[in-house]
């Protein structure tokens, strides 16, 4: 006892002097969280859905991206048709389970290294691989006895995913959706049979209503969660929305965060993100998924959207928002202090979609021409004018058409970026740019980003009037660059 005691003062005084530790509470994590600098600055990030439900018949009806809860029925007219084309297609529910499908996924193509390397070359500083759906299958080497390893591709896809992006320079993120499993399968539960092997996949043992309150299950969550933390050392670990463990929760994000600060000399290097607009925002990295921002926000936070229509691949799912509106919603994000995050739903075979891959390229050549205006950008003093109008908040993201009246604003090292969201036909008109306006400097210089051509400009008290160039490099969004004095 003795000796133990020796050994854990020697530990205690000879350990480096790191910032105070976080404390399991909102108020120590709102006034401890920070923001990595590799996050504001890279900008640019993918999002990968593969699962089980990916291998589904991919010209099956709409499933809702929950494909294993719908498959069961239920009151909604999504679950009803679904449920139908299962028992049609592969058999009733009760004979061809969700546990049934997981042979079909198999992930036959799927290459990582290639896939980082793809959306590295198209503007990606970062990926987030889904390690857990609502569907409780892990697709990692997991205590968990549903897991990529042992059933389906029969892969670590997880540390698949982070070699590859270590390989290829970029962060290494994941999504965990674990916790609201147990509701999300309740439809299921009437079918299962208890000292089954499905019985564990199907969160028996746990109340479908009253999940959030049982330690059983919050204890369950945090050992999940925990097991992804300590092998594979996420840079990125977000936490998909749903009822929260009241004690766990706080504790486990503390906990995150105090093993990175002590690894890295008090210095934080990860982020924890999720979606809970009703907690406090300062301690957490918001994910304001499929939403927008009306103005610039205080503190960074993440436009999530999906590429393929559903989350999850689907060969009937269509994208309402079309490839220029992405491109601009994510220079709008930008201009606001935001991330943004493009899901790419890959097949059951493990490869991008032609329809997603356009999309990337798109962004991709956006980058490639006005990156240097993005990567490591900050906002200005006012996030750009024109008269569309973004909704401010979750869902409900931008479907409609930018025009050229719409301009967003950057600045890095001295130098304002104004960003053009639809291509000119004729002069552009930067009112917020006026003699008078927020911009107290005098212009030098604006050149146009990937274009060599002299441009010509006038400054006056109603504005800055760019003279359209003979040519515009970009296809959808250009970048100009103005010098100050």
């Amino acid at each position: 006892m003795k000796y133990l005691a020796v050994v854990i003062v020697l530990i205690f005084f000879t350990r480096p002097i790191q910032a105070q530790e976080v404390q399991p509470t909102w108020e120590s994590l709102a006034e401890h969280y920070e923001v990595p600098q590799w996050l504001v600055d890279g900008k640019i990030g993918v999002w990968f859905h593969w699962g089980i439900s990916s291998a589904a018949d991919p010209n099956r009806p709409n499933d809702g991206s929950w494909y294993g809860r719908n498959m069961y029925g239920g009151g909604k007219k999504v679950a009803q048709e679904l449920s139908a084309w299962h028992t049609k297609r592969y058999g009733p529910p009760s004979e061809f389970g969700y546990e049934k499908m997981i042979p079909l996924f198999k992930g036959e193509n799927w290459a990582p290294d290639a896939l980082v390397e793809f959306v590295k070359e198209n503007g990606a500083r970062f990926i987030m691989p889904v390690a857990c759906h609502h569907d409780n299958f892990d697709m990692y080497d997991s205590f968990h006895p549903w897991n990529s390893v042992d059933m389906g591709p029969k892969r670590d896809t997880l540390q698949e995913w982070k070699e590859a992006a270590t390989k290829h320079g970029l962060k290494f993120g994941i999504s965990t959706h674990l916790y609201w499993s147990p509701g999300w399968f309740r439809p299921a539960r009437k079918y299962q049979k208890e000292g089954t092997p499905e019985w564990t996949l199907f969160n028996m043992d746990y109340d479908p209503k009253n999940f959030a309150n049982q330690d059983s299950w919050n204890k369950h969550w945090y050992a999940r969660s925990w097991e992804i933390v300590e092998k594979y050392d996420p840079d990125m670990f977000n936490h998909d929305s749903g009822p929260y463990p009241k004690n766990e929760f706080p504790q486990f994000i503390a906990e995150y965060l105090n093993r990175d600060l002590n690894e890295n000399d008090g210095e934080q290097t990860v982020v924890f993100s999720t979606k809970n607009p009703d907690l406090n925002r300062k301690a957490f990295t918001y994910n304001l998924e499929r939403g927008g921002a009306g103005e610039i926000k205080t503190d960074p936070w993440m436009w999530a959207t999906d590429l393929s229509g559903g989350w999850f691949y689907r060969a009937t799912a269509t994208n309402k928002m079309s490839i220029p509106v992405m491109v601009a919603n994510a220079v709008d994000a930008i201009s606001k202090n935001g991330i943004v995050m493009l899901n790419i739903a890959l097949t059951g075979d493990g490869v991008i979609p032609e329809t997603q891959q356009a999309y990337l390229n798109a962004f991709g050549d956006f980058l490639k021409t006005n990156g240097e205006g993005i990567y490591g950008s900050r906002p200005w003093k006012t996030f750009g004018e024109g008269p569309l109008k973004i909704k401010d908040g979750r869902q409900g993201e931008n479907h409609k058409d930018f025009s050229q009246q719409d301009i967003r604003f950057t600045q890095k090292d001295g130098v304002l970026y104004a960003f053009v969201l639809a291509p000119a036909d004729e002069d552009i008109v930067i009112k917020t740019l006026a003699t008078d306006g927020l911009l107290e400097r005098e212009i030098l210089d604006v050149s146009l980003m990937g274009s060599g051509e002299q441009i010509q400009w006038e400054r006056t008290s109603d504005a800055l009037t760019i003279e359209l160039p003979e040519s515009l490099p970009g296809k959808i969004v250009n970048g100009f660059r103005i010098h100050t004095n």
